[in-house]
Formats: structure tokens, C-alpha cells, sequence
């Protein structure tokens, strides 16, 4: 309980508590609000605190499986922030503006990645010395162009597991594809937005710095948590693997040839076996904020 109050109070010092102008208030926010002072409401911030903690226990466990998490912010205030957090934990971001097709259209924009770093390897291996100093300019700043934009994304070869975005109203294209593709979303929503649209809300302040950056440092400290356990989990294996001994290991190696013969004679017997069940996904069965008044 130390540690819930310790952070609201982090929360507050930070003004995550301060919503929109009371007239601009979305009414699916009203489980979320606190108050209303001089015409401003009031975020609770028990709510945010209940809602960043359940976020960031789902994001640690998908890091946690290897998966990623694409962070969401062309705010002005919010690029830096999200640039550096998603860069500490190597998760794909998009900062600049958001091409639309980005997720639903994944194919294509692979293309144009492939092309900027075509251009890269062309202007760095010195393959660009047969050009015209011309075609050399219009080729850096082509690069240029696409990494600005596409930079953030370059290295992964597959959609994200989940969406993390700093306002859902302002990326609301992002936010419709990744619906359509059903990826979990995460995100923070302020009083005008509507929190239903999101797997899992955090109620709060998303136009000031501050509050940004401190509900996106908690997300990526738990993201890194998630990858650290990972590592460790992968030289746990590691370690069990090398602490067997050869004659073990071949004693293992001629049980499933025996197997795999037993299996033979009964004439692939076991095609009959029941499939696994699939596991759902943090992001599936996770848990919607209610709308509709306290």
C-alpha cells in the first residue's frame, strides 16, 4: 500500500491528475473522474494508479514471451519522451507521423524499409561513387526522408504483439488498425477520450510532459523487467543443458528413438491425439475499464 501511495504521489507532483476543460468532457470518463475544479475536471488518481499497474504487469508479461510492443506518440510533447523509453528497450516507436496502412498494409511499408536501408548500404560501402554528386544528394536525402519516418520500426520483420499510445484520440488511425488487426492496445486517455476503445486505460493527463513521461518510464522500467526475467529464464536453460552429462544426454537421445519406433508399429496411432489448447495472449482476455456513471 506504501509503494500505491508513494507513486500517487509522484502522479500528482506531476499533474497527471489535470483532465480537459469540463465542456469538452467525453461522459465515459465519469468512473474516472474525481472531481471538477474551476471548470476543469479531475482525474482520480486511484483509478490511474490501478490502471497503469494492471498496463504494466500485461506489457511486462508480453516482453516477457518475446513479443513487441510498438510505442505510439506524434505529439510534440511526447516524441522525445517515447523515443528514448522505447529505444532503452529496444521496442519499435513511431514518432513522426503515422502512414496510414502502417500495420494494416505491413507488407509494403517492409518495402519501403528495405529500401532505406539499401540507400544506407550504398551511401556506406561507397557503391554511390559511380553516381553524380546529384543523384548522391537526392539519394541522402531520400534516406533521410524514410528514416525520420520509418526509422523507429526498420528493425522488426512482424506486426507487434500490442499498441502503446500517449493520446487515443489523437492517433485514432493507429488505434482503428490495430483494432482491425486485433493487437492489444494500451494507452493513455484523457477526460475527452473515451476509454472503451482500449484494451487497458490509464486514465490521465496527456498533454503535459511531465505526466507523460512519467506514465511511460513506469511502462518501460516493467517492460525491462519483463526482458530481464527473459534473459534469465533463457540462461536457466541454458544452464540445465550444459549441467547434463554426455551419458545422460545419450540415454535421452535413445529413449525417443525408441519411441519414435513404438510409435511406427502402432501405425501413427497417436494422430489421434487431442490438440493443444491455445493460450490466450495478455492482450485477449484482458480487462475493459467500464463505461457508464459511479
Amino acid at each position: 500500500m506504501e509503494n500505491n501511495t508513494s507513486l500517487q504521489q509522484q502522479l500528482l507532483e506531476a499533474g497527471v491528475h489535470f483532465g480537459h476543460l469540463k465542456k469538452k468532457w467525453n461522459p465515459k470518463m465519469l468512473p474516472y473522474i474525481f472531481a471538477e475544479k474551476k471548470g476543469i475536471h479531475i482525474i482520480d488518481l486511484n483509478k490511474t494508479v490501478e490502471g497503469l499497474q494492471e498496463a504494466a504487469a500485461a506489457m511486462k508479461s508480453i516482453a516477457r514471451s518475446g513479443k513487441k510492443i510498438m510505442f505510439v506518440a506524434t505529439k510534440k510533447q511526447a516524441k522525445e519522451i517515447v523515443q528514448e523509453c522505447a529505444k532503452r528497450v529496444n521496442m519499435p516507436y513511431v514518432t513522426e507521423r503515422w502512414l496510414g496502412g502502417m500495420l494494416t498494409n505491413f507488407n509494403t511499408v517492409r518495402k519501403s524499409v528495405k529500401k532505406m536501408q539499401s540507400i544506407e548500404k550504398m551511401l556506406s560501402d561507397g557503391s554511390a561513387e559511380n553516381l553524380t554528386k546529384k543523384e548522391r544528394l537526392t539519394l541522402a536525402r531520400d534516406k533521410d526522408k524514410m528514416e525520420k519516418v520509418l526509422g523507429g520500426i526498420a528493425q522488426i520483420s512482424r506486426i507487434p504483439a500490442a499498441l502503446f499510445l500517449v493520446d487515443i484520440g489523437h492517433e485514432h488511425i493507429a488505434l482503428a488498425e490495430a483494432k482491425r488487426l486485433n493487437i492489444g492496445t494500451f494507452g493513455m486517455v484523457d477526460t475527452n477520450c473515451d476509454p472503451n476503445k482500449v484494451d487497458f486505460a490509464i486514465p490521465a493527463n496527456d498533454d503535459a510532459s511531465k505526466s507523460i513521461s512519467i506514465i511511460v518510464n513506469y511502462i518501460t522500467a516493467a517492460i525491462a523487467e519483463g526482458l530481464q526475467e527473459r534473459q534469465a529464464d533463457k540462461e536457466d536453460d541454458d544452464q540445465s543443458d550444459s549441467d547434463e552429462t554426455p551419458e545422460a544426454r545419450a540415454a535421452r537421445f535413445e529413449e525417443k528413438l525408441d519411441a519414435g519406433d513404438d510409435r511406427g508399429r502402432r501405425g501413427g496411432a497417436g494422430r489421434g491425439a487431442p490438440a493443444k489448447r491455445r493460450v490466450a495472449g495478455p492482450g485477449a482476455g484482458s480487462r475493459r475499464p467500464a463505461g457508464g456513471a459511479r
